[in-house]
Order: structure tokens, then C-alpha cells, then sequence
């Protein structure tokens, strides 16, 4: 399924965004029973399925999480620890404290626009790895889908 995309630069955060989006509805209107893809491993063309990696239904339900933020805007910092967490964000905190403040420390020393160009093309890089993710799961369904028929 094709979905139509908005007119930015190729380039552009916003259409790798709306790609990512836009990939991931379709691999959610294809994938009809998530549960087949649990215990299927992800795996390029010729390469091995890695010990301990993560199956096709981790990574569907990340992918699709995922999307909801893209998509909405983040949650508030607070809600999103309790969420990660699971109810553990006290135990958490003076953890992530620990590791904020070492983290400022480390950008503090950048400036403002080596900083924005460092989090940007990480941003891009990612949005553009989950996009070949949610396509690779899509097409590992059709071919479990293909198989089962």
C-alpha cells in the first residue's frame, strides 16, 4: 500500500518522519495476526538471527509505539519514566539524575549548533533505520502469511 507523503526535501526530518509514519501503518494494516510473528526471528538477507535478539512481535509493538510519539509529541518526562519504568521511577531517579547531569556536562561543552546537528542526524539516522525495520517485519509477515496458505 502506498500512502501519499507531503512535499518536503528528501532530506528533511519531517519527511523521514512521515515516512517512518506512513511505513508503519501500512505494516499494521497488513499484519492482521501480530501473534504469528512471535519467536520469528529478524534477519537481513543472508545474514544469522543474533543470540538473544529480539522477535518480529518486539519489534512490531515497539515500531508502533514509536509511531504514536512521532506522531503526537512526546509524553511529559515524568509520565514517560513511570511508563518505561513500569512503576519503578523512584528506584530510577537518582539514576537518571546521575546520568542528566553527566550528559549536560558533555553538551555543555558543545555549542548550541553542534549539539542540534549531533541530536538531528542521530534522529534522522534512527527514524530511517525503524522505517527499514517496519518495512523488513511487513514483509516477513507476508511471507509467514504466504507459507500458511
Amino acid at each position: 500500500m502506498q500512502v501519499p507523503t507531503k512535499l518536503y526535501p528528501k532530506n528533511c526530518l519531517l519527511t523521514v518522519m512521515d515516512r517512518y509514519s506512513a511505513t508503519v501503518r501500512n505494516m499494521e494494516q497488513m499484519v492482521m495476526i501480530p501473534s504469528l510473528l512471535r519467536d520469528v526471528p529478524l534477519k537481513g538477507q543472508g545474514q544469522q538471527a543474533q543470540e538473544g535478539a529480539p522477535d518480529l512481535y518486539k519489534y512490531f509493538t515497539m515500531l508502533k509505539a514509536i509511531r504514536v510519539d512521532v506522531d503526537h509529541g512526546l509524553l511529559p518526562r515524568q509520565e514517560w519514566w513511570s511508563k518505561v519504568a513500569g512503576g519503578r521511577a523512584h528506584e530510577s531517579d537518582h539514576e537518571a539524575a546521575e546520568t542528566e547531569d553527566e550528559e549536560e556536562r558533555v553538551l555543555g561543552k558543545l555549542d548550541l549548533e553542534a549539539q542540534f546537528h549531533l541530536h538531528f542526524s542521530s534522529l534522522h539516522h534512527i527514524l530511517t533505520n525503524l522505517t527499514l525495520k517496519a518495512e523488513e517485519v511487513t514483509r516477513k509477515y507476508q511471507e509467514i502469511m504466504g507459507q500458511a496458505m
